[in-house]
């Protein structure tokens, strides 16, 4: 089906990634001003509202898909997935951002004064990363459209086509980065966000542990803030260190093959 094939599936999961987050976030721009406290609440919600949305309009109409080649089980295993995700995200920015600072490209921001304040909304903080970002992009990317390639390419091509694609969309993204050195060095950090991501689906089959990296990458942030000295080479590192996260969840799986989505202990949604 036209709709299946790679390159018309990565163009479809461009224009849906787009359509999610402007077409989730309009509800909360039409009824609340930038500084209510429920603008952003309402936001993500709605982008994550948008991509279930939009991932089960494209599944169903256009490429004639199960719902269950996503990824999104219910098991026992959902929780553990996420919360290991959200370890090895975390663990490996924490670990680069300590290294960006011992190599002298980057400063320590003083802790207290940028997470002191935050602290009473830390977990509100995370779950806001969570709608908005990590999973309806997890959903997207890790979900459906690494589902829908494992049907057309191998488990190698796979990994690297979900995360050059993601990675290559945030030269659109907001960010420090000033020249078109670092810009490109940007690409390449989301590049390394998303080669873990897909590392993780590709090792448990499900979605869950690939939402938990991308939630556990912006956590390390919030815990180890820098300021950049050098922000092109301390990007280089970032990505580095999640390069080998992926590595890593990979590593135990030496036969190559991608993990089938999880039967359910309790019946899967269809």
């Amino acid at each position: 089906m036209k709709a299946t094939h790679p390159v018309w599936a990565v163009l479809i999961a461009v224009v849906a990634m787009f359509a999610q987050v402007y077409g989730g976030s309009l509800p909360a721009m039409l009824l609340f001003d930038r500084g209510d406290p429920l603008y952003q609440p309402v936001g993500v919600i709605g982008v994550t509202l948008a991509s279930l949305g939009l991932v089960y309009l494209i599944r169903r109409f256009l490429g004639r898909q199960s719902w269950r080649g996503v990824g999104l089980t219910r098991t026992w295993r959902a929780v553990p997935h996420l919360l290991a995700g959200i370890m090895a995200g975390a663990v490996a920015v924490i670990a680069a951002n300590g290294l960006s600072v011992a190599l002298g490209v980057a400063t320590l921001t003083p802790w207290w004064d940028v997470v002191g304040p935050q602290l009473p909304w830390v977990l509100l903080n995370v779950a806001i990363v969570l709608l908005g970002q990590a999973f309806p992009e997890e959903l997207l990317w890790r979900g459906h459209l690494f589902d829908t390639l494992s049907g057309r390419l191998s488990p190698r091509a796979v990994l690297i086509v979900v995360s050059v694609c993601f990675g290559a969309l945030h030269i659109l993204s907001r960010s420090p980065a000033d020249t078109p050195a670092e810009r490109l060095l940007y690409v390449l950090q989301a590049i390394g966000i998303g080669f873990a991501c897909a590392a993780a689906r590709a090792r448990t089959g499900a979605v869950w542990m690939a939402v938990g990296v991308h939630t556990g990458f912006h956590t390390g942030n919030i815990v180890l803030p820098t300021q950049d000295i050098q922000y092109g080479v301390q990007l280089v590192i970032v990505a580095c260190a999640l390069a080998v996260t992926g590595l890593l969840i990979l590593a135990r799986r030496r036969d190559g093959h991608i993990a089938p989505p999880e039967r359910g202990l309790v019946r899967e949604s269809s």
